[in-house]
C-alpha cells in the first residue's frame, strides 16, 4: 500500500535591506536561518555599503539564495528589487537592524494552516515601547496602528503581492503605508493578526523609519489618503 505524500510546506521568501550596516547584520541573518518549521530562501539587496558589511554577507552566501550590491534609490526601491527574484508562496522582510524571535515561522506556519484563505499575516512584533500586535483594517484612515510592522512581522502572499504591485517610489518616507493602503482599502485584501505573546521578531532601533520626521511622514499619508476621495 502506497503511503500519501505529506504536503509540502510553504516555502518563505525572505528579503533583507542593508545598507552599512556591519553592527547588526550577522545577528538578523542568524536570527533567519535558526527558523524551522517552514521552509525557506534568503534575498539580500545591498545599497553599496562601504564598511564590513559585504564581508558579512559572503560569510553566509552559501544559505543566500541571491545577493546583490549596487547603489540604488532608497529602502523602497531596494524591497521591488528583492521581490523580482522572490519564488516562495509566501514574501517576508527582515531588515539589517531587526531580528526574527526563535518561534517565528513556528508561529507563522501555524497561522498559514489556521487561516489559508488569508492573504497577508501580520505578526506581533517587539518595537522600542512595548509589544504591536493585531489587526484593525478601520485605523488605517487616520493612523499607523492598523498593524504591527513591515520588518520582521508583514508576511504576504505573492500572488496577492503581485495584485497589490510595486512599492511607490514618489512617496520617499511612506511607501510602506501607500503599500497597505492599496493592499487593504483598494485591493480589500484579506488579513490576520496574531496574538501578543505569538511574537514575530523585534525592531530594533536605528533603522530607516526610526530617523524620519513626523511631519513628512504625515505630509504624504494625506497625499496617500487623497485617492480615497
Amino acid at each position: 500500500m502506497l503511503k500519501k505524500k505529506k504536503t509540502q510546506k510553504p516555502k518563505i521568501s525572505v528579503i533583507t535591506v542593508v545598507y552599512n550596516a556591519e553592527k547588526t547584520l550577522e545577528r538578523c541573518f542568524k536570527s533567519l536561518y535558526k527558523q524551522k518549521n517552514l521552509s525557506y530562501e534568503h534575498i539580500v539587496i545591498d545599497g553599496g555599503s562601504t564598511d564590513n558589511t559585504i564581508k558579512i554577507i559572503n560569510k553566509y552566501k552559501h544559505k543566500i539564495k541571491y545577493w546583490i550590491s549596487e547603489k540604488d534609490k532608497g529602502i523602497y526601491d531596494a524591497f521591488n528589487k528583492g521581490m523580482k527574484y522572490t519564488t516562495g508562496e509566501y514574501i517576508g522582510f527582515l531588515n539589517s537592524d531587526d531580528q526574527y524571535s526563535s518561534k517565528a515561522f513556528f508561529y507563522l506556519n501555524r497561522y498559514i494552516k489556521k487561516y489559508p484563505n488569508s492573504d497577508f499575516i501580520f505578526g506581533a512584533v517587539k518595537k522600542h515601547w512595548g509589544i504591536l500586535y493585531g489587526y484593525r483594517p478601520h485605523k488605517i484612515f487616520w493612523s499607523w496602528g492598523f498593524y504591527s510592522s513591515h520588518s520582521t512581522g508583514f508576511f504576504i502572499k505573492k500572488k496577492a503581492a503581485k495584485i497589490v504591485g510595486k512599492y511607490n517610489l514618489k512617496y520617499k518616507y511612506s511607501s510602506d503605508y501607500d503599500y497597505f493602503f492599496r493592499m487593504i482599502v483598494k485591493h480589500k485584501l484579506k488579513g490576520v493578526g496574531t496574538k501578543k505573546n505569538e511574537l514575530f521578531g523585534i525592531f530594533g532601533r536605528g533603522g530607516f523609519s526610526s530617523k524620519i520626521d513626523f511631519y513628512d511622514h504625515f505630509k504624504e499619508e494625506i497625499k496617500i489618503r487623497q485617492w480615497s476621495k
